[in-house]
């Protein structure tokens, strides 16, 4: 019997995975437009590292984590989310030393138990960032301008900033006494799930996906009601500041994100396009995070952003991916000797720069065609004993279907002027070569290299 995939996986196949390369070049670019470095984590971790930072009684920890048993007593986790372990390896690997503000980010697989539905898998890849070393307003606008730069950079347009404050431990300590003096007489309507979150963190109850759940929360106290002043008058700046920006948002109380790191601002972009699990990114502060895991106490904030459900809102809103590259050349030999032919001058097409291909497999020549259209080769050159006794063959353009007749010992001159035509239009050809010289054998114009 066939052994399938995992529930909750995909298989990211060759035909789609353009799309994948062009958002991962999308996002990064516009990290390292606004400063930020990669980093890269191991995928696993120890289990006590996320109890401590995303908390012992949100989603991730109680129900979502797969976590493992070494050879001794040490207990392992993969990955729930990005966060705790890149701030654990910027305090383990001295990168806080390094003066602030640090920043990073990091395209990284991430693991969760959860039920598989459209954009939610049990394995995703999370586009994310962290800042650490700023306290300032300033800092939380940079990185919700990073997440519209990265979603305006991907084409989409349907996409509402939904922005919070949850405030500073102190501040919340009142709101989660509001909150348990509402919650408490609904007791016996609650699932149980919040009915255990109701004495240890009723802020999680505003984040329940139950119906029932959501309809008694409807008119439960905002925390905005319950700010001190400190968390007030930064909230105050970062819409000023994003005013400024001229970033509309939409004020939301409800807002809490899932993990418990979180203080003052929190933010979604959400997408209405995509049903219920319409968040393509979230993110905030988490100033307590860092002291927690035993650095010392410095403000800090980020984003996660999944790229599943980002190429999907994408998807849906018929944003234009670029085409996946194809091979600039295939050449179809007939024959021992023209087979021998045709591997040297893929060796020499593919040092040029250029994507190239020649059979291997020893079909015939409509089989070959047939292969090289399937391929979607740009141009194609049949090699038989004729060619190579006259020392001529010939380009086929598979757009247009026009040949041109060439010596093989010029064959990489012709086959860059060719494609430089199919490129930029026909006769700039020869004036780019003109201009450009000869190319050495290994090296081709950087306009040119590697493009479709």
């Amino acid at each position: 019997m066939l052994i399938k995939r995992p529930k909750g996986t995909q298989d990211i196949l060759p035909s789609v995975v353009n799309k994948w390369k062009a958002v991962e070049e999308t996002v990064s670019q516009a990290a390292e437009q606004f400063g930020f470095r990669e980093i890269r984590t191991p995928v696993f971790e120890e289990t006590g590292l996320y109890v401590r930072s995303v908390g012992d009684t949100s989603d991730v920890v109680t129900k979502e984590m797969y976590t493992v048993s070494s050879k001794g007593d040490d207990t392992f986790t993969l990955r729930p989310e990005g966060t705790a372990g890149v701030i654990r390896a910027m305090l383990e690997n001295g990168i806080m030393n390094e003066g602030f503000p640090r920043k990073v980010y990091y395209i990284i697989p991430c693991y969760r138990h959860e039920k598989p539905q459209a954009g939610r898998y049990r394995e995703f890849r999370q586009f994310g960032v962290e800042m650490a070393g700023s306290a300032s307003p300033y800092a939380d606008a940079e990185i919700i301008l990073l997440a519209a730069t990265v979603l305006d950079g991907c084409g989409l347009e349907n996409v509402e900033l939904h922005l919070n404050s949850i405030g500073c431990p102190e501040c919340r300590e009142k709101y989660r006494s509001a909150l348990r003096e509402y919650f408490e007489p609904h007791k016996d309507e609650l699932c149980p799930t919040c009915n255990e979150r109701l004495g240890k963190n009723p802020m999680r109850l505003l984040d329940c996906k139950s119906p029932i759940c959501k309809e008694i929360a409807k008119d439960a106290p905002i925390i905005t009601d319950y700010l001190c002043d400190g968390c007030r008058e930064h909230f105050e700046k970062l819409r000023k500041i994003l005013d400024g920006y001229e970033i509309k948002y939409i004020l939301d109380p409800k807002i809490v994100r899932g993990l418990d790191y979180y203080t003052r601002t929190v933010f979604e972009f959400i997408s209405n396009g995509i049903g219920a699990q319409g968040t393509v990114c979230g993110g905030g502060r988490y100033d307590g995070l860092i002291s927690e895991l035993g650095g010392q106490p410095t403000p800090a904030l980020g984003f996660g952003m999944g790229l599943e459900r980002l190429i999907l809102t994408m998807e849906s809103e018929g944003c234009e991916f670029p085409p996946a590259k194809t091979p600039d050349l295939y050449i179809a030999p007939m024959g021992e000797r023209a087979q021998e032919k045709a591997a040297l001058l893929c060796d020499a097409v593919r040092r040029a720069g250029y994507a190239a291909e020649f059979d291997i497999i020893g079909r015939g020549l409509k089989p070959q065609m047939r292969y090289a259209d399937k391929i979607k080769a740009k141009f194609v050159c049949v090699l038989g004993d004729n060619e190579l006794d006259s020392g001529e063959a010939k380009l086929k353009n598979m757009r247009t279907g026009d040949e041109k007749a060439f010596k093989l010992e010029e064959f990489i001159g012709e086959f860059h002027n060719l494609l430089i035509e199919e490129l930029f239009g026909t006769g700039l050809g020869d004036a780019l070569a003109d201009s450009i010289g000869d190319l050495p054998a290994n090296t081709v114009p950087p306009e040119t290299n590697g493009r479709n």
